[in-house]
């Protein structure tokens, strides 16, 4: 079936969304009702995500059911939607067309001049949100589509009146395949999601061909210093620009200084300053976030000075670095990181901080990635001077049988590293209220629910 066009729809067409209280597919929901679609959705419950969908118009069911999709003219899923959900049953029986989410976003894309993809195993929501705040503060006007919550425009999606559109592109099922970026922008290739990729070699051929996209049309813009996208552009021949830190790259990030954990930096291109930055969000990977986004922001013409203001202005994403309160004198800190690569930044961003100690309550995600990146998160945790694992989070698998966060800790502790396996959650907020000190940093790390454990130690502290 041919690629949907959103121009081949007739206003007011009804779209359907299952899983609407998702974060991507509220954010095309809200699209769609900024395009005067009717929109209807579903989901297992109603959360203030749905509720500000319900306020704008759209028309929330709580649960599935076949009855939910009938007059649709078009319903869109996800990947965790399966074959035996009642509403893509009726769909198949009705010849309701079905389209998965990343179709339906690179339809949305397809209606724009200029369509920034922001792609990469770590990083994605923050330099989407960073670039949010500099084109932003350039007064571009765009529509952004993020997968997280930015303050600066109330939840995860903007919807702009100029012809430039911005989204995150995941990889996973090869997703961003399905999109029309004319700026590709890469911010690393690391293994991972290797439940769906064979191999490095196969996620690194992704990547290629998401840079394809771009063939006479635009950019990529990448890490100038990862071998893996290296490897993806090598001999695509499509127009590079490369950013790093350092010098030997189209956009470099030098003079770098920190002040209070936070650093200071030069952006310099073809041997001159193109504008100065003091960052908000502390890490080296912010630095590369920054460089990335003066980067697009030069590709689109923007004014580099007020898109630096607008970078400075980022203060981060909720669950990035995100400050929850404080216990006991010590400050409560949760981050999404989930990949050992993630978690060795976060963990070397807190170390520009002064603190006495420095705990980590750290929740693995899913058992297929905690199997293939044993060693990477047995090596990771070495700058952390009390380690708490909790148990693995399912997400949308089953366990193994094999692979269990006790097991990690075992290996972990044979690094050197202090830690406590602790299954309840009310365990180690107990532990966490008696030991935390003033001056320590606790961060909860995960990309599950483990930012619970950080709310509810901070509430009953009685800090804010």
């Amino acid at each position: 079936m041919n690629q949907l066009s959103l121009s081949d729809l007739p206003r007011g067409a009804h779209i359907h969304f299952i899983g609407i209280g998702g974060i991507s597919m509220s954010g095309l929901a809200q699209v769609m009702l900024g395009r005067g679609f009717r929109v209807t959705g579903s989901d297992r419950m109603k959360t203030h995500i749905t509720d500000k969908l319900e306020k704008l118009g759209a028309t929330v069911f709580e649960g599935h059911s076949a009855d939910n999709v009938k007059g649709a003219d078009i319903v869109v899923y996800t990947a965790a939607v399966h074959g035996d959900n009642p509403e893509i049953q009726q769909c198949v029986k009705d010849h309701i067309r079905l389209v998965d989410r990343a179709e339906c976003l690179g339809a949305v894309m397809l209606e724009y001049t200029h369509a920034i993809g922001v792609a990469g195993t770590h990083g994605k929501t923050t330099t989407t949100s960073m670039l949010a705040h500099a084109l932003l503060g350039c007064g571009l006007d765009p529509t952004i589509s993020l997968g997280g919550e930015l303050d600066l425009i109330g939840g995860n999606i903007r919807t702009g009146g100029s012809d430039l559109f911005v989204t995150e592109a995941c990889e996973y099922t090869n997703s961003f395949l399905k999109f029309f970026p004319t700026i590709a922008l890469i911010t690393n290739i690391e293994e991972d999601h290797l439940d769906f990729f064979k191999d490095i070699d196969d996620i690194i051929n992704s990547f290629r061909k998401f840079a394809m996209l771009t063939k006479d049309k635009g950019y990529v813009v990448a890490l100038g210093s990862d071998e893996n996208i290296q490897k993806a552009l090598n001999g695509t021949k499509l127009n590079v620009r490369t950013y790093g830190i350092g010098s030997g790259f189209d956009y470099c990030a030098e003079n770098i200084t920190y002040q209070a954990g936070f650093p200071s930096f030069d952006i310099i291109k073809e041997g001159c300053v193109l504008c100065s930055v003091a960052l908000n969000v502390p890490g080296e990977h912010n630095i590369l976030n920054a460089a990335a986004t003066i980067a697009v922001c030069d590709l689109l013409n923007a004014d580099i000075e007020s898109a630096s203001r607008g970078v400075e202005s980022f203060r981060g994403t909720h669950r990035r670095f995100e400050r929850k309160g404080e216990l006991n004198g010590g400050v409560v800190i949760d981050d999404y990181a989930h990949h050992p690569t993630e978690i060795e930044a976060t963990l070397s961003a807190a170390e520009r901080f002064e603190y006495n100690k420095l705990w980590c309550v750290f929740q693995p995600h899913t058992y297929s990635r905690t199997r293939t990146l044993w060693d990477g998160f047995t090596c990771a945790f070495s700058s952390v001077d009390e380690l708490i694992l909790a148990d693995i989070y399912a997400a949308r698998e089953m366990p193994d049988g094999v692979t269990t966060s006790e097991k990690l800790a075992e290996a972990i502790a044979a690094e050197g590293v202090k830690v406590r396996y602790i299954s309840a959650f009310e365990q180690i907020e107990d532990i966490l209220r008696s030991e935390v000190s003033a001056g320590d940093i606790v961060l909860t790390m995960g990309a599950g629910d483990v930012v619970k454990i950080g709310e509810n130690i901070v509430e009953k502290s009685g800090a804010k």
